[in-house]
């Protein structure tokens, strides 16, 4: 390789070609400083030396170089979360996680000390107010999340935390956490806070597993009971329905066979009004018609003939001849 000689090299650095290099570096900075990409997910907040200048969505986009604009990217479509009381060392079939004692642990309402683990999930939703309102974001949700799960658990007894109230507690946090934040102009929506483990210290887990064990098995037991209620109670109302209804049919038939014998008497003694004597005859025949009817073996005479004679066959499988 032939060395080059301060002769040549001077003759390549001319004037023109000096100037050449320099444009073309500056227009690698002009180019460099002058074009960005925002992806799908994002938004880019745009300063104009120094102040708030407008939001560019996803795309390639123009800004003024040599830092007179400056763009920040801020991803306002994925949710993130926060964990709280443990941290995610790696995530996987097998994760592994750390615990942070000096987050998870609380004093309850009670004055019970308890573990409680938790995670906030939440969506940029103002990306100027995000970049421009909070200089310390994450600090800020951190310790507004810490301070709000603390007073929701003090409010509480231990048993309510690891059980009816825990639903609750993730609901009031929401809005408390989201009131907060909107104080603050932080510019962010969480969505959802959900708690992971409830555990009591170390010392009085199994005592608290006892009483676990002894609340599903009165849940169980109310539940079976209920389930025996229902199957019960229904049947005993259709049974009650069903004889009331045979009793409210007795009823009506009993008045309207009432009716009909006060209709039947008012006609009778109509009647008898009218005819005193046949009506008082035919009532002794009909009388005596429906007292022997079933009776087969019984004659009946009039015991005023004074020239009647009764017989009777002896050989007959009949009932006895009588007087009347």
């Amino acid at each position: 390789m032939q060395n080059v000689t301060p002769s040549v090299l001077s003759k390549w650095l001319t004037p023109v070609t000096m100037t050449l290099v320099v444009i073309g570096i500056v227009l690698v900075i002009l180019l460099g400083t002058s074009f960005y990409i925002v992806d799908q997910t994002e938004e880019a907040v745009v300063t104009r030396f120094g102040r708030f200048y407008t939001i560019n969505g996803p795309g390639l986009h123009f800004k003024l170089p040599f830092g007179i604009d400056r763009h920040y990217v801020v991803n306002v479509k994925n949710v993130q979360t926060e964990q709280f009381g443990f941290r995610t060392l790696s995530s996987g079939v097998s994760s592994t996680y750390t615990n942070q004692t000096n987050e998870s642990t609380m004093l309850t309402g009670d004055l019970n000390i308890i573990e409680v683990e938790w995670i906030i999930q939440y969506r940029i939703v103002d990306a100027k107010a995000w970049v421009f309102n909070v200089m310390e974001r994450s600090e800020t949700i951190q310790d507004v999340s810490r301070s709000v799960i603390n007073m929701l658990v003090g409010d509480r007894t231990i048993m309510d935390i690891m059980g009816p109230e825990r639903s609750f507690i993730e609901v009031e946090g929401t809005n408390f956490m989201n009131e907060t934040f909107r104080n603050y102009g932080l510019g962010i929506n969480v969505i959802a806070v959900k708690l992971q483990n409830i555990d009591p210290p170390a010392g009085v887990q199994e005592a608290f597993d006892d009483v676990n064990k002894a609340i599903q098995d009165m849940n169980r037991l109310i539940n079976e009971g209920q389930q025996v209620y229902n199957e019960e109670i229904p049947k005993a109302k259709g049974e009650a329905d069903r004889r009331i209804q045979i009793a409210q049919g007795y009823a009506t038939e009993r008045v309207n066979q009432a009716n009909g014998e006060v209709e039947r008497f008012n006609l009778v003694y109509n009647e008898y009004r009218r005819a005193p004597e046949v009506t008082r005859q035919r009532l002794y025949y009909e009388m005596i018609e429906e007292i022997f009817r079933e009776d087969t073996g019984t004659t009946l005479i009039d015991r005023n003939l004074d020239s009647f004679l009764s017989l009777k066959n002896l050989n007959s499988s009949g009932g006895s001849t009588g007087g009347r």
